[in-house]
């Protein structure tokens, strides 16, 4: 596998290399400083984290200005033009949409991109970031004078500050990759001012987050020693609806080579909250019907309150697995991720119904072979035309679906009479549950148990 490293140029005339690998929905990384592609790409520190971004996403990281491969000899720095770079690789790439990484100082710029074009944007994670300084002015004039004094130096010592604030866990591999990481990035005078008050985030924070209208993941480690966790706190508390995840550790880098249980579950966070590409949804079937399947797995809060955050995410790993190679095996799409389960559409009632059956049979044997790592699910499907934008479908079918699922007992497939009556003639078993009346339906509905089980 190879990198396949590209130029495009930004609207003041700025010369950007970057670089794409994998296959997936397109994830771009949107970091401040510190990059060089091609050391990157040969250095195993970094090279085993981005291989295994690619398995699941088109994987693009760019060379911000003043830095690595892109134009050096450039003099303005602002955030402004921090966001022209990431313009010109977005236009680029080509893709309709894309989601942002933004890590540390790549935060800001993601989320300015991300408020003015959010038909641009599927999704936005942050990692360790702030929009705000995490430094004082007295501090920030310490780092200044030390990067004068000798950061093309030789000698790694002159970098070893920045090195043991942004990794103070890391093993001696990582130090050295790190150390000399900064040194063949950008040269001295580039670093200094991206590190000016010009290139700081915006003076209104609180203005900025709430002009974030797109799905944000924002990701902040507790004793994270570059960027306080409460920073990452705000960036959460003050975007409208973002998730929050915290994770435990020390180390501003991400460094898969160490924090192996801590980047797993920060990867797979990731994969659970973008999902497969739009482009990938299911098309209707002639008469114009898409059938909808919810899956719910039974307590997932008491689960995590019970085995704790690493156990309780295996087993949402496992649900996931099981339900996308039931997907996969009956054309289906996953439409989105819902935190403790999966809405999935099809363009043919029949594949719904077998892949509903094959989801449950799937459960009944890891359950047998897991009694310790048990996972019961609930299923609803319906039928009907939903409105499909953005790579979701919205309506009153994908409701009722949603509707089923919740009325469901953990084991248990449920359809309306309306979906039964599809399926006709295709040898499916029900049983009938008799007539119910759902939270948000004036009209009863008459629903039924969909029969799976082997026997």
């Amino acid at each position: 596998m190879e990198q396949d490293i590209r130029f495009c140029t930004t609207s003041d005339g700025v010369r950007i290399a970057f670089a794409t690998v994998g296959q997936g929905p397109p994830l771009v990384r949107v970091l401040g400083w510190f990059t060089h592609l091609e050391f990157e790409w040969e250095n195993p520190v970094w090279r085993r984290q981005y291989e295994g971004m690619s398995s699941f996403f088109t994987y693009s990281r760019y060379d911000g200005r003043g830095m690595g491969l892109s134009d050096r000899e450039v003099s303005d720095f602002s955030i402004d033009a921090n966001v022209r770079d990431l313009e010109a690789v977005v236009d680029a790439l080509g893709t309709e949409k894309v989601a942002l990484f933004g890590i540390s100082q790549g935060g800001p710029t993601a989320m300015i991109y991300a408020s003015q074009h959010p038909e641009r944007v599927s999704h936005l994670i942050i990692y360790g970031s702030s929009v705000r300084s995490p430094w004082s002015q007295e501090q920030g004039d310490t780092m200044r004078s030390l990067i004068r004094q000798g950061w093309g130096s030789d000698l790694p010592a002159h970098r070893q500050f920045f090195t043991s604030l942004f990794m103070p866990d890391g093993d001696t591999a990582a130090i050295e990759a790190f150390n000399e990481m900064q040194r063949v990035s950008a040269d001295a005078d580039t670093v200094v001012a991206m590190l000016s008050p010009d290139s700081e985030p915006p003076r209104d924070p609180a203005e900025l987050l709430r002009q974030v209208a797109v799905p944000t993941l924002v990701i902040h480690r507790r004793g994270d020693a570059i960027v306080p966790f409460e920073l990452g706190r705000e960036i959460a508390a003050g975007i409208p609806a973002a998730r929050f995840l915290p994770l435990e550790g020390r180390n501003h880098a991400t460094l898969a080579e160490i924090d192996i249980p801590v980047m797993a579950k920060m990867a797979g966070a990731i994969q659970e909250f973008i999902g497969p590409a739009p482009s990938e949804a299911a098309t209707a079937s002639p008469s114009g019907l898409v059938t909808i399947l919810f899956t719910d797995i039974e307590g997932s809060t008491s689960l995590t309150q019970h085995l704790g955050d690493a156990k309780a995410q295996e087993l949402l790993h496992t649900h996931n697995t099981i339900v996308r190679d039931s997907l996969k095996a009956h054309d289906g799409s996953e439409i989105k991720h819902t935190g403790d389960g999966i809405m999935a559409s099809f363009g043919s009632a029949r594949q719904a119904l077998e892949s509903a059956i094959t989801i449950q049979r799937g459960f009944e044997t890891h359950n047998a072979g897991s009694p310790d790592a048990q996972v019961r699910v609930r299923v609803g499907l319906n039928a009907g035309e939903p409105v499909a934008e953005d790579g979701d479908l919205f309506g009153t079918a994908v409701q009722l679906a949603a509707r089923l699922c919740a009325r469901a007992e953990p084991g248990q497939i449920v359809i309306p009479d309306s979906l039964r009556h599809l399926v006709a003639g295709k040898d499916f078993l029900f049983a009938d549950l008799g007539v119910s009346t759902l939270k948000g339906f004036e009209d009863p509905v008459r629903l039924f148990d969909v029969r799976w089980h082997s026997e």
